[in-house]
């Protein structure tokens, strides 16, 4: 059995067993520990600030059955995920264990679904500001090194990248999961843990970007689906396929699908159909004899909220604005 929820649900239900946690007289202040809700599962999560800006959350718990949760579009900060048992997979084919780890930039995330086995899941999660960067690897100016501006995104849609998974990375995590040490000595360790973990998951794409590993050259074949891939996107603009799904119909792997279409367009999947959704807004609002709510319905969007929203990210303006504009000149 699946049971579904929304990522509102899901927090209120570990709010509520937090407002009954007992501290602990083993841990540290500097950490607690969450029970899971018994409804959803059993197991929990310990966490701890290793840094005023850094939150560390090492998890081991199990949900009774398979979950899918809905996420909404939200503010997220950045985040940096390793699985070493269990696994989570979103409806645009990121996926987190199994092979993979998940670096989240901070930024706008996307409305999604995440799937969830019951399976145990055992790994960690680390949520930070994205002005951390500053801090831990500033230019001489004191601002994020170019390099990794990609992880923050302000109020633009968050990069999304997964890593592979490696021993060395596992490796660390067995360590942060097993510290050995005790008060501050337990903080300064966590601290070096976490960047370390940081700079491990980060190395593949600042080496590509260095030029250092670059990627094999796509096959002529590969473009060519790839191209196919954008040109179904513009003919179903109002109501895309999934990225599996539409890395099916052109005979590619989303994995490949996701990496070429970067390479070739400069863009990801999802950012390019929503640049091309507002584009068509925008000349329908434009025409102006056509309400906002049915611009939103017409290019793919249930809730005109989101749609405002998408709309003044990609122009600056909200829809009303562009229509307006467009009233006053016929007047």
């Amino acid at each position: 059995m699946t049971i579904t929820m929304t990522a509102q649900e899901e927090e209120e239900l570990w709010d509520e067993v937090a407002q009954s946690v007992v501290c602990d007289a083993m841990l540290e202040p500097f950490e607690f520990t969450y029970e899971m809700p018994k409804q959803l599962g059993k197991g929990g999560s310990r966490c701890i600030e290793v840094h005023p800006e850094i939150s560390l959350a090492i998890m081991d718990y199990q949900y009774h059955n398979d979950v899918i949760i809905g996420c909404t579009e939200c503010e997220h900060p950045l985040q940096f995920g390793v699985l070493l048992s269990g696994s989570v997979i979103d409806e645009y084919g990121g996926k987190v264990g199994e092979g993979y780890t998940c670096i989240s930039g901070s930024g706008i995330q996307r409305q999604m679904s995440l799937k969830i086995p019951k399976t145990r899941r055992v790994g960690v999660d680390i949520h930070m500001s994205s002005d951390v960067l500053k801090t831990f690897f500033p230019t001489a100016d004191g601002e994020i090194l170019p390099q990794l501006r990609l992880l923050a995104k302000g109020d633009d849609w968050q990069t999304l990248i997964y890593p592979e998974t490696t021993p060395i990375i596992q490796g660390v995590v067995q360590q942060i999961i097993n510290c050995p040490y005790h008060g501050i000595t337990k903080r300064m360790y966590l601290q070096a843990k976490v960047l370390e973990l940081m700079t491990l998951q980060l190395t593949p794409i600042l080496a590509h970007q260095e030029g250092l590993q670059p990627s094999p050259r796509l096959k002529s074949q590969t473009i060519a689906r790839i191209h196919h891939a954008r040109e179904i996107l513009h003919s179903h603009l109002e109501n895309p396929p999934l990225l599996v799904e539409l890395a099916q119909q052109v005979g590619i792997s989303d994995r490949t699908l996701r990496r070429g279409f970067q390479e070739l367009f400069g863009t990801t999947v999802f950012r390019y159909l929503t640049d091309k959704r507002m584009e068509w807004a925008e000349q329908l609002l434009r025409q102006g004899n056509i309400t906002i709510a049915e611009v939103a319905h017409q290019v793919g969007y249930c809730e005109q909220g989101r749609f405002a929203s998408a709309f003044k990210r990609r122009f600056g303006i909200m829809p009303s604005e562009c229509l307006s504009s467009k009233k006053s000149v016929l007047d």
